[in-house]
């Protein structure tokens, strides 16, 4: 399938070219953000998108929804929350009194901002040059009755991450590549904090994060993301007679994307989180689904 079979947005971009919205609220991939700028909005107009998120693996639940704002294909503005069902958190009371609740839900704000400041995934697709944006993501975690186990570790609740990515679309191909570099300390992207008492990590580090995507046909894509993660808490936890009880996996997940009409995509994946604090989960990894509905114009 070429250039040809592919078909555009009521406003000009072609369709799932521009992504669909991440956990973070920026336009890319499920896991991470790419270069492109959310909504249907081209050169010279202003589009909006809002997206609704469910994510469920063996003992974690994370609900999310946001929204988008994409000025003139350059700059794009958007706001996310997620909510995390961390109910096996409460075992950590049998480690020391920390007074987690039942049911406890850690909540986190996500304010974004990208800016394209070079190339353009559709109108450079016939040369190697790609589309390339830096973003900024601001997050503040609402811990709960956890945040005790947080002053504990060591961590902040509010944390900036820092990122370049570049998105190359080859047409004749049907492929869309997507490399991201994140600077960040946060630990399992902002819910658990950010940053480490010694002798974890509480530096930011440089993590890198890569999606691919294959458009079966106009409205129809299927590819996977790898994104690394910083694990800044496992020596903290060693150091503490834990082992790797406070061990943090890198992500990873195989999509499919579908665009039913020009304003509505729908995405369902399979995720692999790794373990997330598995020494209250007896060490079994997160696996399990991803699904979004987003709204674009």
């Amino acid at each position: 399938m070429g250039a040809a079979g592919l078909a555009q947005a009521g406003t000009g971009k072609l369709l799932l070219t521009g992504g669909v919205s991440s956990i973070g609220g920026s336009a890319g991939g499920g896991l991470t953000p790419w270069a492109v700028i959310g909504t249907n909005a081209t050169a010279g107009e202003t589009g909006f998108s809002g997206y609704a998120t469910r994510a469920a693996t063996q003992d974690y639940g994370l609900t999310g929804y946001g929204v988008a704002l994409g000025l003139h294909d350059r700059v794009e503005l958007s706001l996310a929350r997620q909510d995390l069902d961390a109910s096996p958190a409460l075992a950590l009371n049998g480690i020391a009194p920390f007074g987690v609740a039942p049911g406890q839900h850690i909540r986190m704000d996500v304010v974004g901002i990208k800016v394209k400041v070079a190339g353009d995934a559709v109108l450079d697709a016939d040369s190697l040059m790609p589309q390339i944006a830096v973003g900024l993501e601001h997050k503040r975690t609402h811990a709960g009755s956890i945040r005790s186990v947080l002053d504990f570790l060591g961590t902040r609740t509010s944390g900036t991450d820092v990122y370049v990515s570049a998105t190359k679309l080859l047409l004749a191909q049907s492929l869309l590549v997507n490399g991201t570099l994140r600077y960040t300390n946060a630990n399992q992207n902002g819910l658990l904090g950010f940053g480490s008492a010694a002798p974890g990590r509480n530096s930011r580090s440089l993590q890198p994060e890569f999606s691919m995507a294959y458009l079966l046909s106009k409205n129809l894509a299927v590819g996977a993301e790898y994104r690394f993660k910083p694990n800044n808490l496992q020596a903290l936890g060693a150091a503490a007679g834990l082992g790797a009880a406070l061990r943090e996996d890198d992500w990873k997940d195989i999509f499919i994307a579908w665009a039913p009409t020009k304003n509505v995509s729908l995405t369902l994946a399979y995720v692999d989180l790794g373990r997330i604090v598995p020494g209250i989960t007896n060490n079994r990894r997160q696996t399990g689904y991803y699904l979004s509905a987003q709204v674009a114009f």
